[in-house]
């Protein structure tokens, strides 16, 4: 049946075998970090966040969401946590989300974080070093700066990502895939098949289970291809990051696919649907639903996509709290019934759907720089991928430092969320 095959528990991986010459060894733990190959300087904090034994639930879940470049971000974030031995059973993706978490699933964990790396220098380009240099230091000055960066990738693309179409769609008859889109992301397929071992990705004996959201176009409907039931391939990640008109949609098994964010930016409320077992979730949104009021009308763009793009994560979250409360509830009074009540078929039911389980939900959300503006998810400058990596984690690390986050749920908290923010500068 196809919930048996969802629900089938994977095998944890061992602890990574000796390098062979196609798995580099990677730096010995405990080493200080003095260079990176995307340039950020020594991270310089102390390692005091590495978990040192696996936290006592079932499973480790990793949610990425979309938000194009800042995708970086995510990739932060998951240095962090492979820093500290907490590696995910299962990620699920949407949009950019789905790329890093296809390269996560991918590739062994001693060259994760390098792939995501060699992914995220292709596609981001070095800032425009002249215009940091006749002008003033400051604020505004990267505000201008990111949005040249921002204008080059509209009218050039994004190398190994995305191309404009020539001509424009425009010039197109009706009903062809080029009149459909601004861009061109086959360039993107090569990427993907240079950076993922897709026979790793679909085989049975893999340490991580992969779900990328997409929506089906003829329907309308939010849909999540997985790597339990069905083989991944690259056009699967591609079409999870569809985001019309700019991208086509992707053609699969006779049906087209956009980006899954025009439904839902986030995968948690179909994650918690396939009732996962005891698990500890770290939800990785690149879009903050809290923001000021804007000041004027680029402003206002960058708020809409924020609020249009944080899929009401917090009201998601309540109304999962509410429901786990509910399916605990109804098996603690289940276990009460005496014997013949059980026999019923409505009690056969309720037992059949309803299970106990506890979740912790770690929230890391990125928050922007007053100067990134409205086009900070298609700005691919190299500074700017760099500092939405180092946010990404040091956001982790202090997360990892607060060991509530490890500890199961107890009594009434079938679901307890942390939003540990970090205050102050990298």
């Amino acid at each position: 049946m196809a919930e048996e095959v969802i629900s089938k528990p994977r095998t944890r991986e061992a602890d990574p075998a000796p390098p062979t010459r196609d798995e580099p060894a990677v730096p010995e733990r405990g080493l200080p970090r003095t260079t990176s190959p995307i340039g950020l300087e020594s991270h310089g904090l102390s390692k005091t966040h590495r978990q040192r034994r696996r936290p006592e639930f079932d499973s480790i879940v990793l949610l990425l969401q979309g938000g194009g470049a800042l995708g970086a971000y995510q990739a932060g974030v998951y240095e962090a946590l492979a820093e500290s031995d907490l590696h995910p059973d299962w990620v699920a993706g949407i949009s950019i989300g789905s790329i890093n978490a296809a390269i996560l699933a991918g590739n062994p964990r001693n060259l994760r974080v390098q792939r995501l790396r060699e992914y995220w220098e292709g596609v981001t380009t070095p800032a425009v070093s002249l215009l940091r240099l006749v002008l003033p230091q400051g604020d505004v000055t990267r505000g201008f700066v990111n949005q040249v960066s921002a204008a080059s990738a509209l009218f050039g693309g994004a190398a190994g990502f995305f191309q404009p179409r020539i001509p424009s769609p425009w010039f197109y008859l009706p009903g062809a895939i080029e009149a459909t889109s601004y861009y061109d992301t086959m360039p993107l397929k090569a990427t993907l098949e240079r950076l993922i071992d897709f026979d790793r990705v679909n085989s049975d004996h893999t340490d991580l289970r992969l779900s990328l959201g997409a929506v089906n176009v003829r329907s309308g409907n939010l849909i999540y291809f997985d790597s339990q039931s069905q083989r991944i391939t690259p056009e699967h990640v591609m079409a999870s990051g569809a985001l019309p008109p700019g991208f086509p949609a992707i053609e699969i098994e006779g049906e087209h696919y956009w980006d899954g964010g025009l439904v839902s930016n986030t995968p948690l409320q179909w994650i918690v649907a396939q009732r996962p077992a005891d698990s500890l979730v770290f939800q990785v949104d690149l879009w903050s639903a809290a923001g000021e009021m804007p000041r004027g009308l680029a402003e206002v763009a960058t708020r809409q996509k924020e609020i249009q793009y944080s899929s009401r994560t917090r009201a998601f979250t309540n109304a999962l709290k509410d429901r786990i409360r509910l399916q605990n509830a109804i098996v603690a009074l289940l276990e009460e019934l005496p014997e013949d009540m059980k026999q019923s078929e409505h009690v056969k039911y309720l037992s059949a759907v309803a299970r106990r389980h506890v979740y912790n939900l770690v929230q890391l959300i990125y928050r922007p720089k007053g100067y990134e503006g409205e086009s900070k998810d298609y700005e691919f400058s190299r500074r700017s991928m760099e500092d939405h990596w180092r946010a990404g984690y040091h956001d982790a690390v202090h997360a990892l430092r607060h060991p509530e986050i490890f500890e199961r749920p107890t009594g009434r908290n079938a679901l307890v969320t942390f939003d540990l923010r970090r205050d102050g500068v990298d």
